[in-house]
């Protein structure tokens, strides 16, 4: 039997007349957490503080903002690690709010990833990303997907033909074709859609 924890059929939403999917039906696994294009940090608290409030949330009680850090000290070294593995082990001290857009992005896949969730869902991981950024957070999905699968919602062709394995392709919220790269991109529609040169 399948362990699913989302199934979705027929599934349709809309934002103000604009379907953003329309009748997709879409199977998740157990154990998926996302992570939103806006950010969901704590602003006002370091970085490492955020990898350990993240932390906190598999233990048994929950957070423990009131309990002294010394009971806490055990979250110190996965805490490390997280932030060895997103690249911001030299940034631990500075605050959320003080980070560059790119490396606020690798915190919150970080924090993510401290739930040690079996699924990951990013939701336009390099939206607002420059050229240097798009390339650390891609080299940062690709180790991280080595242990977990990964669904991202991304517009980025690029990225999209260098991370994926299965590409779905929606277009005024209906699901176009689905595939590897090389079959999609060469799909008469999708060219049209998406590179509108399908018109001769």
């Amino acid at each position: 039997m399948e362990d699913v924890i989302l199934e979705t059929r027929g599934l349709t939403k809309e934002f103000r007349g604009f379907a953003a999917v329309q009748g997709v039906d879409l199977k998740i696994r157990r154990g998926m957490v996302r992570s939103f294009q806006i950010s969901a940090v704590f602003p006002h608290l370091s970085v490492r503080e955020n990898v350990r409030i993240a932390l906190q949330r598999k233990l048994a009680n929950s957070f423990h903002f009131w309990r002294s850090g010394r009971i806490l000290d055990h979250l110190a070294a996965p805490a490390e690690a997280l932030l060895d593995a997103v690249g911001l082990s030299d940034l631990g001290d500075e605050l959320a709010s003080e980070l560059a857009y790119g490396r606020k992005r690798a915190l919150e896949i970080a924090t993510t990833l401290a739930l040690d969730p079996e699924m990951l869902l990013l939701d336009e991981p390099m939206a607002g990303l420059g050229q240097e950024e798009i390339g650390r957070i891609s080299a940062l999905i690709r180790k991280v997907s080595a242990e977990r699968t990964i669904l991202m919602v991304e517009h980025n062709l690029s990225v999209v033909a260098d991370l994926s394995e299965t590409i779905t392709v929606l277009t005024r919220g209906r699901i176009l074709t689905e595939g590897d790269y090389a079959a999609v991109s060469k799909d008469p529609e999708v060219v049209e859609a998406y590179l509108g040169t399908g018109h001769g």
